[in-house]
């Protein structure tokens, strides 16, 4: 005897907005984060002060910290290697380690992201 019906009371499943299930929830998806920001973002490798290490850096972004996170632990993620990012000049930066530049390139192509400098 088997039934299709399973029930479920886990908060996970539940939209946090409407308190539906999230199979059933009738809200408005959240616009993805940087959709909203009108940024060109600039690719440079940095070798000096490294100790012979090479880096890329991706500068002009947005000064947006939750942006900066989330991005950065994608792209450490899938290039397989360590970084960081930083709110602290002007615009916000990020840092991965070795020259990743056509991966990067790759999740900024998919994301719709503009770019200098590859």
């Amino acid at each position: 005897m088997s039934s299709n019906l399973v029930w479920s009371d886990d908060p996970k499943d539940k939209c946090p907005a409407c308190g539906a299930l999230k199979t059933q929830c009738k809200c408005k998806p959240k616009e993805e984060p940087g959709k909203q920001y009108n940024f060109v973002a600039i690719f440079r490798m940095e070798k000096n002060g490294r100790g012979g290490k090479t880096v890329t850096v991706i500068d002009n972004l947005p000064k947006q910290e939750v942006f900066l996170k989330e991005l950065t632990k994608e792209l450490k993620a899938k290039c397989g290697s360590g970084g960081t990012y930083s709110v602290a000049g002007k615009e916000g930066l990020i840092e991965i380690q070795g020259d990743k530049r056509l991966q990067i390139k790759a999740i900024f192509d998919k994301r719709g992201y503009k770019y200098k400098g590859m």
